[in-house]
């Protein structure tokens, strides 16, 4: 794919090479390009549902598999209404204040398909904190908590490190945190350390389930009822996963200074080469670790581990070596596998190891790419504004501390932005009685106490999931 995009294009052709139609031309690509991103992202959606579903008890089914649909839901209204607004709208470098309900959209920086790629984003945030608190939240509290992480707390982060005017965005025209702005790519971050921390207050706050740990504080193993399904999801997940990082760079096709139509191609074929090597780096990782410590070689923990390699990859996925994205996996698994022991003697309890996953995995993802990131890569994605040659990379490449330091303040800024604002919300929600569900019920199920059924069918013939809705009323 060597050479300009006009040569590419007109070559043995009879197109006329103005200016209008190349831009046009253009145009429309990069418009398909985002447009089938934001579908391989949305099925990432499908890949969190099948995940949820076998991660939990059979009982529980129909709920988590209700909550992943409601959370694209409410995220399409929600986003649309206010998040895409804070996000992406004129600020003073906090909070976007303009685009309420795509109003102005779409326009010279921004078409309907991009928002379609920043809500199937916004919606995975939603998905990812909802694994930390399945099995024992009150249907009402995902509503609500969905709608404000979605539509509110998401979006500031967002905007802060994606958006031209964020306080803390590589793409600002000046003033740039410690000379560079925080590099997160994909949302690590963003996307990752969001739900992840949103998460961890949510169980925090509801506390373990019943069961998970017995009179003595130690750990009741409550595996989830479909390894299958765990299967199916982490496969979906990997394929949208692709979308996720390699979709991030919004245009297939550029204009440069000199006003020549060059290609991402290179760019979008390394990114999806270091989310492939971290991913699966990570994968044996876990394998060989988990064997060496418990004596087996467990599918589930591995399926974790490639998750986790994923997530940790997002952020400097563009930015980074191949070879550096092998280091990226190599790390991200013990640190998946070091913070779910941590949380085993803490007695936190999270079905999903969505906290320690997203969360733990996001925070090194970012570090990552403070330390990896090569010169020539960062010039090339971000390219350097008022005249620079270059811009600050990697410490261990010989960049010096001012990247490592823009991502630092990353991390302390997204945990604490949602320290505070989802803490307040669920402890709000559990001091009125609205977060969790009651001893019985939990017991019962939330299929059957909650949602009016179970999600299989068990009962002998004749007997209907209607009679043991009944039964269960009846006690």
């Amino acid at each position: 794919m060597g050479g300009t995009f006009e040569s590419l294009l007109m070559s043995g052709s009879s197109i006329n090479g103005t200016v209008d139609s190349m831009t046009a031309i253009q145009d429309a690509i990069n418009a398909v390009y985002l447009l089938f991103s934001a579908y391989l992202v949305f099925s990432m959606q499908l890949g969190f549902a099948m995940l949820c579903a076998g991660s939990v008890r059979a009982k529980n089914t129909m709920n988590i598999m209700l909550t992943n649909v409601i959370d694209a839901a409410i995220g399409g209204v929600f986003y649309y209404l206010f998040g895409f607004a804070f996000a992406f709208g004129t600020s003073g470098g906090f909070i976007g204040h303009s685009f309420f309900a795509l109003t102005g959209v779409p326009n010279d920086t921004y078409d309907y398909s991009y928002y379609l790629y920043q809500w199937a984003f916004a919606i995975a945030v939603a998905g990812i904190t909802s694994g930390s608190i399945a099995e024992r939240t009150q249907f009402g509290a995902y509503l609500t908590y969905s709608c404000v992480l979605t539509g509110f707390v998401y979006p500031i982060s967002s905007h802060w490190f994606w958006s031209s005017y964020g306080w803390a965005s590589p793409d600002r025209d000046n003033g740039l945190l410690f000379g560079s702005g925080a590099i997160d790519f994909a949302g690590s971050g963003v996307v990752h350390v969001v739900g992840g921390v949103a998460g961890l207050c949510g169980a925090l706050i509801e506390g373990a389930r019943v069961g998970r740990f017995d009179a003595f504080g130690k750990p009741v193993a409550m595996r989830g009822h479909n390894a299958t399904l765990v299967v199916l999801g982490t496969f979906l997940l990997w394929f949208g996963w692709y979308g996720f990082n390699a979709g991030s760079f919004i245009q297939i096709l550029t204009t440069s200074t000199g006003g020549v139509v060059e290609g991402n191609w290179s760019g979008v074929g390394r990114t999806a080469v270091t989310t492939t090597l971290a991913g699966s780096m990570a994968a044996l990782t876990t394998l060989f670790g988990k064997r060496l410590l418990s004596g087996h070689w467990n599918a589930l923990d591995v399926c974790n581990g490639l998750l986790g390699g994923f997530v940790a990859i997002t952020s400097g996925c563009s930015v980074v070596d191949p070879w550096a994205a092998i280091v990226c996996g190599f790390v991200a698994a013990w640190v998946l596998i070091g913070f779910n022991a941590l949380a085993l003697r803490l007695r936190f309890d999270d079905p999903l190891e969505a906290a320690q996953l997203h969360g733990g995995c996001g925070v090194w993802g970012v570090i990552f790419t403070g330390l990896f990131a090569a010169e020539n890569h960062m010039v090339e994605v971000y390219p350097p504004a008022n005249g620079d040659t270059t811009r600050p990379f990697g410490l261990l490449m010989g960049g010096g501390w001012r990247l490592l330091g823009a991502q630092v303040v990353e991390v302390l800024a997204i945990v604490g932005w949602v320290t505070v604002t989802m803490g307040p919300l669920f402890y709000a929600l559990h001091k009125m009685d609205l977060l969790r569900i009651g001893r019985e019920e939990e017991t019962a199920g939330m299929d059957i106490s909650s949602h009016g059924g179970f999600a299989y069918d068990h009962s002998l013939p004749g007997e209907g999931s209607s009679r043991r809705y009944l039964d269960y009323l009846q006690k």
